[in-house]
């Protein structure tokens, strides 16, 4: 099956269903590829009580469902499938599944990042129980609870700092005694009364039945297990952008995430990137949401300006140079 669609959007977070909203009203054809594990990072949440509109709160994967009942109600076609090859070498852009080939004018790539993961026996089962990734997403539900958080790198200092406004006791755990935060965080947090450090060790399991009650901390110097009463594990030991597919084919930086050139154009003319996936500071369902609005209005402008191009060509002219306005 070929079929041919105005964008085509890759990842169904919240950048890729309010993109294919946004792209939808505006009366272009559009396929959101959902992969096989639909709803992005918002699945593994619980409660989230920052979103616009819920003034009372509303669970992570409720979200995702109606966001994406939105996005279908104005015609966007939702595909549960991975794309597992693209091409963007000719002016139709190919995106390939398991089973069928789909062509496009454009893509708006939402494919977001995943948090890393220490490989407890016991995180995944705790996750929304106590085990968390993101501070600024569940400190709230941690007022008044010893937390830890694991990492030595900005985003650790960040989080406990953040979380300090909740817990009434912060401890960072990091495996080295030295930590890549810059040090004007690092001394912030050591001069701050609600903190404090548990250095050359790392965590080995996170304890509890039902919810967080404790983690087991090995030293590294001597190999001695203690435990930690604490209510609230956060990992701060980074994300990876879902970028290995366009490995090679888009400006990336260092760490993998997206190069936007214009906007949310890439490197690739009629190629947009929205949400986690090329941002690496904010990583917010609200933020996320919003870049995919950006990059739909984007995508419309941008197919609007190709008719025009279309319509009135520049002539042929020898010794001159004829200048095209743009579209802003």
């Amino acid at each position: 099956m070929n079929k041919q669609y105005d964008v085509v959007i890759l990842g169904s977070g919240p950048a890729g269903y309010m993109a294919a909203t946004y792209v939808a009203r505006a009366r272009l054809s559009v396929a959101v590829f959902q992969g096989y594990q639909a709803g992005g990072q918002l699945m593994l949440s619980t409660e989230i009580e920052n979103f616009p509109g819920f003034d009372t709160g509303i669970l992570g994967p409720e979200l995702m469902e109606r966001l994406e009942a939105q996005a279908e109600r104005f015609g966007a076609e939702l595909i549960p499938q991975d794309a597992i090859a693209v091409d963007f070498r000719s002016r139709t852009f190919v995106v390939q599944t398991d089973t069928d080939e789909y062509h496009a004018r454009t893509v708006i790539i939402a494919t977001g990042a995943s948090a890393r993961w220490l490989g407890l026996p016991n995180e995944q089962r705790l996750l929304g129980r106590g085990v968390s990734v993101c501070a600024t997403c569940d400190g709230f539900f941690f007022r008044e609870k010893d937390v830890v958080v694991v990492g030595g790198g900005d985003t650790a200092m960040e989080e406990a700092l953040f979380l300090t406004r909740y817990a009434r006791q912060v401890t960072i755990v990091h495996r080295r005694s030295t930590f890549r935060a810059s040090p004007i965080l690092v001394e912030k947090a050591r001069q701050h009364p609600g903190i404090r450090f548990i250095v050359e060790s790392e965590v080995i399991d996170v304890l509890g039945d039902d919810v967080v009650e404790g983690i087991y901390i090995r030293n590294m110097q001597t190999g001695t297990v203690s435990q930690l009463p604490v209510q609230g594990v956060f990992l701060a030991i980074g994300h990876h952008p879902n970028t290995d597919l366009f490995r090679g084919v888009l400006q990336l930086d260092e760490e993998g995430y997206i190069l936007p050139v214009e906007r949310t154009m890439t490197s690739i003319a009629g190629v947009f990137a929205a949400g986690d996936v090329a941002d690496p500071y904010y990583r917010q369902a609200i933020t996320a949401a919003a870049d995919g609005a950006r990059a739909a209005m984007d995508v419309r402008r941008w197919l609007e300006q190709q008719q025009i191009e279309k319509r009135d060509p520049v002539p042929e002219t020898v010794g001159s140079v004829i200048e095209v306005t743009r579209m802003p």
